[in-house]
Formats: structure tokens, C-alpha cells, sequence
């Protein structure tokens, strides 16, 4: 007969390996544990970044299953309100504690808190971010899932008793696994670290995050597969004779930027008078965000569908797609306007989000809103004959570089970010030249 497994056999099994662990390391060097907890950080953040898309994708699709997400649905006007009662329901009777916006929660420990991050992080911002984003939150999971990478790093790191230098490390390595995983870009991860996260640059520090990153996403790789997260092909090459275009791309993204930030500012001081009722608050984020989703259905969860559809696209059949079921559905003329509002609401939408009680980041928001604004800038370009013919899905790709770039004022990152979503290293120097221009 076996022997029954209880709680307490498997707090002993626990400390017996933690035990023997601690002893396997004292015949190891420093820079050999750390590269060791490097791994074990890399193959945790992996796997909370596969369940936090298996639980996100399975919301999503549980909830849309009979009806395609693009289509505008009255049950848009629903969704989502259910999914930011869920996540505040969840974040005040469960988890006790702010879990909303995870990259500043992130600083903020680093700086102030001796990289300590609480316990709960490691999952709670998992299924918060989840629920929220698939019932239709217009936010991002790049947030919850770096503060569920970096909270795993600092617990581990805390496990073992590390001084303080060595835990924002183990962070740092949580952060670049977390973005590398859910990306399938190991070098966007450690480039985000260092330009976000301000880890310093040294060859000690330098390797840990670098073998985080790549065991995050050979993890991702075993799991969801070796394909990027969006099918682009470079069909036109850079041409010297674009760049004044791509100039002018990078300085639009730069005011579309400032855009961003300020209206998602104003926004925010907006729902934070509202903190004592919170009622009134959820009312009134709730029908905001149900409203532009049920207009504009692209506004649904992250918008990485109405992203592939520009950089996929060949055809204006493709591209009016993004408009089904919506108040210009079958109206190509008015794909430009579609897309001009989507890229004027979506800040709202996510404020909204946010605002509501909702749990997520930025970061997808403002690929969304960089990519529509790259595909309206080239739309416009080729219609009106300014210039030489500019390829509007090359130019989806500048403009989520471009604008991800100026809000999260890291150029290195959108270049490397971009290009590995895709795969579009050819395109280099126009992302270089897009992202600093903006």
C-alpha cells in the first residue's frame, strides 16, 4: 500500500531537498549558484508565463466560442464589467494587496523594499491579469506576468538568504525570463531589464539574466511552439529613398506618445478621486470600457488579433476585416477613419481598464496603439501620393517600435522587441531610425 501524502510529507520532502541543495552549493563557486538560480528562475517564470496564456486563452475562448471575438457582440457590453468585478472581487478579499501595475511595483521594491516582493505575487498576478484581459480587459499581460517573474526571483533569492546586490539580480533575471517567455525574445528580455529595470551591466550580472531568458523561452518554445507570435514575411526590403518617411513615422509616434501617457494620466487622476467610491468608479469604468469594445470591437483584451491582421494583411479584403461586425463593417472607405478611432479610444479603453479595479499593464497597449498608427500613417502616405510607395505592414512594425519605445522610454527594447515578434531583422535600421526619432 502507499503511504498517504499529507501537507506535512511534502513541507519534509521540501526541506530535505532544501537541505541537500544548500550542500550541493558549498562545493560551487558564487558565479556557478547564481547561474544555477538563474535556471531555476528561467523554468519557474516559463511556467507561469504558459499558464498564465493557458488560463487567459481559455477564458477567451470559453466566453467567445460561438461568436468570432471580432464581431461586435451585446454581450461585449457585459463581458467586461463580469471580468473587473472578478479581478477587484479577487484582489480585496483574497489577495489584500495592490497587484496592478507590476513594472512599477517592480522599481519600487527594487529601490525601496531591498528587492522583497511578497510571496503572493508569484501567482496572483496570474489570475488576476488573466481574468481580467480575457473577459476583455484592454490592457496587457507583459505587467502582471514581469511582477509574477520578478516576485519568483526575489522569493527564491530570499529563500537562500542572498545579500541585497545578488536578490535584484535574481529580479532582474525573473523580469527578463517573464518578457522573454511570453515573447519568445530572449534578447528583448535582457535589453528590457537593463533599459527598465536598471540592472547594472557587468559580465556577473550580465550572464544570470541571459541564461534566465533563453530557459524562458526554450520553455515557451516546448509548450506553445517555435513559431513568433505574429506570421510576418519581409516582402519589401528598407529602400534609402523611405526614409523620410520613416523619419516622419518616428516623430508622429513621438507625439502619439505624449498622447498616451498624458490622456492615460488624466485618466487615472480621474478614477483616483473616485477611490472612496468605489462603486461609482466600477460603474462608470465598466460602461466606458463595454461601450468602446462594443463600438470597436478591436479594443477586446490585448488587440495582438487586429495587430496581425495589418502585419499579415496583403489584401484591402485583409485589412477591412479588423472593421467586422462593427458600425463600418463592410465600409472599406472608412477603414482609415476605423483605424483613427481605435487608436484615439484605445487609451481610453485601457484607463478604463485600469480605473475599474482591473489588472494589467501598458505595454501591449501601446504596441496596439504604435501599429495601428503605423498602418493609418502609411495608409494615408500611399493614398495622397506624398512620397514614394511605403509597405503599410513594414510600417505596422515601425510604429509599435516607435511608440512602445517613446512611453516606456526604452529605444533598445522596442528595436529588439519588434524585431523578434516577428522575426523582421532585416528591418533594422528603420526601427532604429523610427524608435529614436521618437
Amino acid at each position: 500500500m502507499f503511504k498517504r501524502i499529507t501537507p506535512q510529507t511534502i513541507a519534509d520532502w521540501g526541506e530535505r531537498i532544501y537541505i541537500r541543495f544548500l550542500e550541493l552549493t558549498k562545493r560551487f563557486t558564487s558565479t556557478q549558484i547564481m547561474a544555477l538560480l538563474a535556471i531555476i528562475v528561467g523554468v519557474l517564470a516559463g511556467l507561469g508565463t504558459c499558464l498564465f496564456e493557458l488560463l487567459l486563452y481559455g477564458i477567451k475562448a470559453g466566453l467567445t466560442h460561438w461568436f468570432p471575438v471580432e464581431q461586435s457582440h451585446f454581450l461585449f457590453l457585459f463581458y467586461p464589467v463580469i471580468g473587473i468585478i472578478l479581478a477587484s472581487l479577487f484582489v480585496k478579499y483574497v489577495v489584500k494587496d495592490n497587484i496592478s501595475e507590476g513594472v512599477t511595483r517592480v522599481l519600487y521594491a527594487m529601490s525601496r523594499k531591498n528587492s522583497y516582493i511578497a510571496s503572493h505575487n508569484c501567482w496572483t498576478s496570474v489570475v488576476g491579469g488573466a481574468t481580467t484581459i480575457g473577459f476583455g480587459g484592454s490592457v496587457g499581460p507583459e505587467a502582471p506576468i514581469v511582477l509574477t517573474g520578478s516576485a519568483i526571483g526575489s522569493n527564491l533569492g530570499q529563500l537562500f538568504h542572498l545579500e541585497r546586490k545578488r536578490l535584484m539580480l535574481l529580479v532582474g533575471c525573473g523580469a527578463s525570463a517573464a518578457v522573454a517567455g511570453i515573447f519568445k525574445a530572449p534578447i528583448a528580455g535582457l535589453v528590457f531589464t537593463i533599459e527598465i529595470l536598471m540592472v547594472d551591466l557587468t559580465m556577473a550580472s550580465l550572464l544570470p539574466i541571459l541564461i534566465s531568458s533563453v530557459t524562458a523561452t526554450c520553455f515557451s518554445y516546448l509548450f506553445t511552439g517555435e513559431a513568433s507570435m505574429f506570421n510576418f514575411h519581409t516582402d519589401d526590403i528598407f529602400q534609402l529613398d523611405r526614409l523620410p518617411a520613416t523619419i516622419l513615422l518616428g516623430v508622429g509616434c513621438g507625439f502619439v506618445s505624449i498622447y498616451f501617457m498624458r490622456t492615460m494620466s488624466w485618466c487615472e487622476d480621474g478614477y483616483a478621486r473616485l477611490a472612496k467610491r468605489p462603486y461609482v468608479k466600477l460603474l462608470m469604468g465598466g460602461l466606458t470600457l463595454s461601450t468602446l469594445i462594443f463600438l470597436f470591437p478591436s479594443l477586446y483584451g490585448e488587440g495582438y488579433d487586429t495587430l496581425a491582421v495589418f502585419l499579415e494583411g496583403k489584401t484591402e479584403t485583409d485589412w477591412d476585416t479588423v472593421m467586422q461586425e462593427s458600425l463600418f463593417a463592410g465600409k472599406g472607405e472608412y477603414l482609415v477613419l476605423y483605424v483613427a478611432l481605435v487608436v484615439i479610444t484605445k487609451v481610453f479603453a485601457t484607463s478604463a481598464t485600469n480605473g475599474a479595479g482591473g489588472c494589467g499593464g501598458t505595454f501591449a497597449p501601446s504596441l496596439f496603439i504604435g501599429g495601428s498608427f503605423g498602418f493609418l500613417f502609411a495608409r494615408l502616405w500611399n493614398q495622397y501620393e506624398l512620397g514614394v510607395y511605403v509597405p503599410e505592414k513594414n510600417f505596422t512594425l515601425y510604429g509599435m517600435a516607435g511608440v512602445m519605445a517613446a512611453v516606456m522610454h526604452a529605444p533598445l527594447t522596442g528595436i529588439f522587441l519588434i524585431a523578434e515578434l516577428t522575426g523582421g531583422y532585416s528591418l533594422f535600421i528603420p526601427l532604429i531610425v523610427v524608435a529614436v526619432s521618437a
